[in-house]
């Protein structure tokens, strides 16, 4: 594999996952379509570099340096940041945050330590305390299917005011992305398809050529190097 990846589980409510990775050489992946905001810190020769990047609705083909590493804490979906609007940040349009010589960063007005692996819920409840992140509860009341809580069109305006994408979108995504997980596991094609909840095999390969950037048949065959990813279900 071009990329080696490592990743656990966060109990903060701010953070689904944290990950990190490097590359053994150069070359290309498939960058799959993402509902998340991420925290990216990046390793090259000579350089560091601190980016929020947002939400990504489609895939794309993308170039990997040699001799990188990478740092990620990957935001749960209704989390964002007041000072940087998620849809402005949707789809390649990330931030790289200044960078100090000190190896500090600037991000809400302060100045930040970068987070390592093992302390990115004690970074992140340091940005909660101050005002850099924030957590919706209506847009998680709509992941969770609980639309009592307010109008059905109020809560899908906000949903998409703080994720950057519809929740329709977000949820065509997590199929897509958990049908290639049960692929790349050894599935059938034919399994793989109704076991994600498509309708048929021509729904499913329109879908993964879509968001995650290659076909059911070569992602089996050929197994691709792909962007970040864990097993999923189709919420």
């Amino acid at each position: 594999m071009l990329i080696e990846f490592d990743d656990r589980e966060s109990d903060s409510p701010y953070i689904e996952r944290v990950w990190r990775s490097r590359s053994r050489g150069g070359g290309s992946f498939l960058s799959m379509a993402d509902s998340n905001i991420e925290l990216v810190i990046s390793r090259l020769p000579g350089t560091t570099m601190v980016t929020l990047r947002g939400p990504v609705s489609r895939a794309a083909s993308v170039d990997c340096p040699p001799h990188g590493r990478w740092l990620a804490i990957r935001f749960r979906m209704g989390a964002y940041l007041p000072d940087f609007p998620t849809a402005a940040l949707a789809d390649h349009k990330s931030v790289d945050l200044p960078v100090l010589t000190d190896g500090r960063f600037l991000l809400g007005g302060a100045i930040w330590e970068i987070p390592r692996f093992d302390n990115a819920e004690q970074f992140v409840a340091r940005l909660a305390a101050a005002g850099a992140i924030a957590l919706s509860g209506h847009a998680r009341a709509m992941l969770e299917g609980d639309l009592k809580r307010a109008s059905q069109r109020s809560l899908q305006r906000h949903f998409r005011q703080v994720t950057g994408m519809t929740l329709s979108r977000h949820q065509q995504i997590q199929r897509a992305r958990n049908a290639a997980g049960l692929l790349l596991d050894g599935h059938s094609l034919l399994d793989a398809t109704f076991d994600a909840g498509y309708f048929d095999q021509a729904h499913l390969t329109r879908s993964l050529r879509d968001l995650i950037g290659t076909t059911p048949a070569r992602l089996a065959r050929e197994r691709p190097q792909l962007s970040f990813s864990y097993k999923t279900s189709a919420r």
